[in-house]
Parts: C-alpha cells; sequence; structure tokens
C-alpha cells in the first residue's frame, strides 16, 4: 500500500495529459454555451423587451432570434452526453485495453481498481463541474427571460438543461462509456454501445418522469425525481464497472 502511494499524483498528471485535448474541447464548449446563453440574457432579451413596446420594431434574422437561440442550445445540451459516452467507451477505457496501456498500468502503477477509480475521477470532475454551470447558466438565463421565450418548461429542451438533470445524465454517459468500455475492450464497438445507450435514454428520458406529473407538481421536484432515476442508473453502470473490471484482471 505504501509503496503505491506515491505514484497517485503521477497517475493523475499521466491521464490528464493522456487526455488533456477532450478536456480542452469540453471547457470550450462549455464557454461557447456559456457566451451564448449571456448574449441572450444581456442583448437578445432587452432588445425583444424594446421591440414590443408601443411603437417599437426591430429587424433580426432567425439566427439571432431568441427563441431559435435558447431551442438550439437546449437541444444541444440535451444530446451533450452523448458525445461524452462516446468519449468514455472509446478514448478513456477502450483504446487503453486495446492498446496494452491499461495492463501496463495495472502492473507498474497502480491496481486495477485504483486505475479504474482514478480514471473516472480525472474525468468526472471537470464533466460535472462543467455541466453543473451550464445547468445553472442556462436555469438563470432561462426563469429571468422567460417572458420573451416561447417554449414550455416541459420540453426537453427545457426540462433536461436546467437543475441537477443535466449533470446528472453527464455522470451517466461517463459511466456507460467505462462500462462499454470494459466489457467489450474494443474501441469502436465500446463507442457505438456506449453512445447507443446514452442516446437511448435520452430518448425515452420523458418516460421516465412523464408518469409523475400526476404526483408532483412544479419543475423542481419532477426535475429532481427524473435526476433521483439517472443517478440510479449511474450507480448500476458504476458498480458493473467495477464487476467486469475484476474478471478481466483476472
Amino acid at each position: 500500500m505504501t509503496a503505491l502511494a506515491p505514484t497517485r499524483p503521477a497517475v493523475r498528471r499521466t491521464l490528464l495529459r493522456l487526455h488533456r485535448p477532450a478536456l480542452l474541447v469540453w471547457a470550450a464548449f462549455v464557454v461557447l454555451v456559456v457566451g451564448e446563453l449571456l448574449w441572450v440574457h444581456l442583448s437578445g432579451a432587452p432588445r425583444d423587451r424594446a421591440c414590443r413596446r408601443p411603437g417599437g420594431w426591430c429587424s433580426y434574422t432567425a439566427l439571432t432570434d431568441v427563441n431559435n437561440v435558447m431551442n438550439l442550445i437546449g437541444t444541444v445540451l440535451t444530446y451533450a452526453p452523448c458525445a461524452v459516452a462516446a468519449w468514455a467507451g472509446g478514448a478513456l477505457i477502450a483504446r487503453e485495453l486495446e492498446s496494452g496501456t491499461a495492463k501496463l498500468a495495472w502492473t507498474q502503477a497502480a491496481s486495477p481498481a485504483r486505475w479504474l477509480t482514478a480514471k473516472l475521477t480525472a474525468a468526472a470532475v471537470p464533466l460535472l463541474t462543467g455541466g453543473a454551470v451550464l445547468a445553472v447558466v442556462f436555469d438563470r438565463v432561462w426563469s429571468t427571460d422567460r417572458d420573451v421565450l416561447v417554449t414550455n418548461w416541459s420540453w426537453d429542451r427545457v426540462f433536461v438543461p436546467r437543475g441537477p438533470l443535466l449533470p446528472a445524465l453527464v455522470l451517466f454517459a461517463l459511466a456507460a462509456g467505462v462500462l462499454a468500455g470494459l466489457a467489450l475492450g474494443r474501441t469502436l464497438p465500446a463507442l457505438g454501445v456506449a453512445l447507443a445507450a446514452t442516446l437511448l435514454l435520452r430518448s425515452f428520458l420523458r418516460d421516465l418522469w412523464q408518469p409523475l406529473r400526476g404526483t408532483l407538481h412544479g419543475f423542481r421536484p419532477l426535475n429532481l425525481a427524473a435526476t433521483g432515476m439517472v443517478l440510479a442508473l449511474t450507480v448500476l453502470a458504476t458498480a458493473a464497472a467495477y464487476a467486469v473490471l475484476r474478471r478481466r484482471a483476472v
């Protein structure tokens, strides 16, 4: 145990270096979306309010219409976890198993379980942070400027990005990708399965929370209930990933 302790920072640094491009892409995505949301709040929404006043008139294209922009952002955010799952299944896990890098790490740096924990932590922290930032900003903009927005709160492109459901979906995508990568051990099949599993959950997400509308009233209780369901699936996928790892490492 003590011999492995000094290697932990080295393992984390190696993981960050290996996946730095993906993390930079994620950071750029978060910054870009937040910038668009701030444009809606600080420029687009005030402009539309001024246009609605007596005598007000504005000319703008479909690309600068706040409803179009918010709908596009909401739709992109609901499918962003699918890209996370593909990356996790392909680049984060399966590629290292396929190349033999993972087994080399198990013999020289850390145990299989510690290796997987380090990879999950290194990926989950920035993904969860970025997902939370996106959810908070989207919720703030939509709640503040809903007087000029026509999208209903129950639509997926609003319901998913608001609140904790978005970061929960990102974590599920990570867990599903890791599980697919460990189970299949090949990059392209793992990428495809992880992407399909996350897309399936995204497609039928409404079926998870819609039955609760009769018992839970308001946006927040429904969002929290859906989040709990997604997190439960995430825990199951993560536990299954460690179980598969134990069999693979024998």
